[in-house]
């Protein structure tokens, strides 16, 4: 037995008799900054496994975190996500500072499981966020239909952006779609997103203009985020225009009409734009108005006339036309059946 003992005693050690390293207050405080969320005691369990290295210490919890994140959405995969909110963020309206000017705007839909969370602070931020990611990321068309649909799984693998700054955060939208499960316990999806991204009209057409507008319905914590949405765009159309789009004037009537246009296509059961010159009880251009509440029974064909002619905002000198017609609109409803291609 004292043989076997001192034998023992002789092999060398596979432990550390070192004390382990103290995580930096300072470190802790840059690993929460870095990266929204992180909790106290997992900074400080990541920079001990890290040995107080940043870097070495946000790998860490990144594997963590998608680790932990994977697990909880697999147990939740059998769960129905049909409350949530539609989120509109528009980076460029089109005409405003000069009629040439981009446009540039994403609609999206983000899911949940109860309207508890969908009025999560943390909810309504990460829609915002993925939103503005869409509009940054869709790349410009130059004909065909203005609102393209974007693929989920690519808007999921895209890099998420910071609004403030439009620079990538340090996570993708997948990744903080699930960072989000794990800190609500339900089950988040993304359902759909759309967007819209043209560049400037050439100088040449300084007398045109196209602008997209957002209205919101039901909005949540955040305005832009509600349980109703519509993006739409119109034209304009007018040798008046230049001078016209550069005042303070002009732009708050624009504000004004399109919130008008906006509760009209949220709030009636409008399946198409129309013809001007058609009476359709389902066209945009056929439903009541309340852009002039004193003038009853009016249709938004009619309003919109008016209102342009007002302004002086015609197609050429002397014409009977409005220089203003609609062009496109995509109304979503939270959780409604896809609309058929």
């Amino acid at each position: 037995m004292y043989a076997a003992r001192r034998a023992t005693s002789a092999l060398p050690r596979l432990y550390s008799t070192s004390a382990p390293v103290k995580p930096s207050v300072k470190l802790i405080a840059e690993l929460r900054k870095r990266i929204e969320g992180v909790s106290l005691t997992k900074a400080r369990e990541a920079l001990a496994a890290s040995n107080n290295d940043l870097e070495a210490a946000l790998q860490w919890l990144d594997t963590d975190r998608a680790a932990t994140g994977a697990a909880k959405v697999a147990k939740l995969a059998d769960r129905v996500a049909s409350q949530g909110l539609i989120g509109i963020q528009v980076l460029s309206p089109g005409a405003r500072l000069g009629p040439a000017g981009a446009v540039r705007a994403a609609m999206v839909e983000l899911n949940c499981e109860t309207d508890f969370v969908a009025r999560n602070d943390l909810f309504g931020k990460l829609l915002s966020n993925i939103a503005h990611t869409a509009a940054y990321l869709v790349e410009p068309k130059a004909d065909g239909p203005f609102i393209q649909s974007l693929s989920v799984d690519q808007l999921n693998d895209a890099p998420l952006l910071d609004p403030a700054t439009s620079a990538p955060a340090h996570t993708t939208v997948e990744a903080a779609v699930r960072d989000l499960v794990t800190k609500v316990g339900e089950k988040v999806t993304l359902r759909r997103a759309v967007a819209v991204a043209r560049d400037p009209l050439p100088h040449t057409q300084s007398h045109l203009g196209i602008r997209v507008f957002p209205y919101v319905h039901g909005a949540v914590t955040i305005p832009t985020n509600g349980t109703k949405a519509a993006l739409s765009l119109y034209a304009l159309k007018s040798p008046r225009l230049p001078s016209l789009i550069g005042s303070e004037e002009f732009q708050r009537d624009l504000a004004a009409l399109e919130r008008s246009l906006g509760r009209t296509v949220v709030g009636f059961p409008v399946t198409h734009i129309g013809d001007p010159s058609r009476p359709d009880p389902e066209a945009w251009y056929h439903q009541p108005t309340d852009m002039f509440p004193s003038k009853d029974g009016n249709t938004v064909v009619e309003e919109l006339a008016a209102w342009a002619k007002k302004r002086g905002l015609v197609p050429e000198e002397g014409a009977d036309e409005a220089g203003l017609a609609l062009l496109e609109f995509q109304r979503w409803s939270v959780g409604e059946a896809p609309e058929s291609s």
